[in-house]
């Protein structure tokens, strides 16, 4: 009964099935074998364009790594305050980047506004030898909030960001929630929609430790491959990300997966902000649930063994994954409910 993240959970059977099938005989390393190509022209079909495609093992490296392409080290990079590269990574994105700067930007649920990245290139000091430039746009999608930008949404922010000259990248550490919640193609959400590159992420919903860098726009993956190598993320025995990434996209399990985790969070979303006392924060449009609980309710389900973070106040956050058990979401409703009634 563990809400605390999608990372606290196991790999899809699928998956280890794939791995303990690439565990038999031997294959070319460093990327050069048939698992790798067969991901790259997976990643091809499922945004049906042509890509560039890199597995890494984690998101951290996806993303700071996907930022060396499109800025210098005197670039900015304009994010979320909310975002995973602002607040979790741990310097990372700045670091490989050779110290580009992060620009962080407030928005109501996660999400960046129209207005508030036109304001903020607005008064950028451009051509100003002494000012950081603006190079970069970073979407997360789905948000830290759960909640997800629309192709609508992206495509007006890119058109804002390309406008200036800056390039996009999405972190898409949860963009199988992100493509179920919206049911739209994934092509539309990316690189129709203005998307240079997206981390795309697979650990989270299924994979043991697997991501892939995606370029849609081939010409800044030249550098990638020496990039990746100099930062340790290029592994001699490719095939076993390569693997896990192939049984993923593999027949659409991928968003099986990610749909029954978004079929989860909102049942717990309703169940809870049904009770007196509880309000959501954000709505709930992924596979997490922000909600304000009474203090006796959140103690109580925390001394039942129901893992769930507290994020702020007496706002907490719960997370369904791909295997969360719908008779785990039932149990903590049913506590919750009993714990209001006391």
């Amino acid at each position: 009964m563990n809400f605390m993240s999608d990372n606290v959970t196991g790999a899809a059977p699928e998956v280890m099935a794939a791995l303990a099938a690439a565990n038999e005989g031997t294959a070319p390393s460093y990327g050069a074998d048939a698992l790798t190509a067969r991901v790259e022209q997976r990643l091809a079909e499922v945004f049906g364009t042509d890509v560039a495609v890199f597995p890494v093992a984690t998101g951290t490296a996806a993303n700071s790594l996907a930022l060396t392409c499109l800025v210098k080290p005197w670039g900015g990079v304009y994010t979320h305050a909310d975002g995973h590269i602002n607040v979790d990574e741990c310097g990372a994105p700045e670091m490989f980047t050779g110290g580009a700067k992060l620009v962080p930007l407030p928005g109501e649920h996660g999400k960046l506004a129209p207005e508030t990245l036109r304001g903020a290139m607005d008064k950028a000091h451009w051509g100003f030898v002494h000012c950081v430039q603006p190079m970069a746009l970073s979407l997360s999608q789905a948000t830290e909030s759960g909640t997800v930008y629309s192709p609508a949404d992206v495509r007006t922010l890119a058109d804002l960001a390309k406008g200036k000259g800056l390039k996009v990248h999405m972190d898409g550490a949860r963009f199988a929630n992100a493509v179920a919640g919206l049911g739209c193609h994934p092509g539309d959400v990316t690189w129709r929609a203005g998307v240079d590159v997206l981390s795309f992420g697979a650990t989270k919903n299924g994979a043991l430790a697997a991501e892939a860098v995606v370029f849609f726009d081939k010409g800044l993956a030249e550098e990638f491959g020496y990039r990746r190598k100099r930062a340790g993320h290029l592994f001699s025995k490719m095939r076993f990300l390569s693997a896990q990434l192939d049984a993923y996209l593999a027949d659409g399990l991928w968003l099986r997966l990610a749909a029954h985790a978004n079929a989860m969070a909102a049942r717990l979303g309703e169940g809870l902000s049904a009770l007196p006392g509880a309000t959501l924060r954000d709505p709930v449009q992924a596979n997490e649930v922000f909600v304000s609980l009474p203090e006796p309710v959140i103690q109580g389900l925390e001394q039942a063994g129901f893992g769930f973070y507290r994020w702020d106040g007496q706002v907490v956050r719960l997370v369904t994954a791909w295997n969360t058990r719908e008779e785990d979401v039932d149990a903590l409703l049913a506590a919750a409910r009993r714990l209001v009634g006391e």
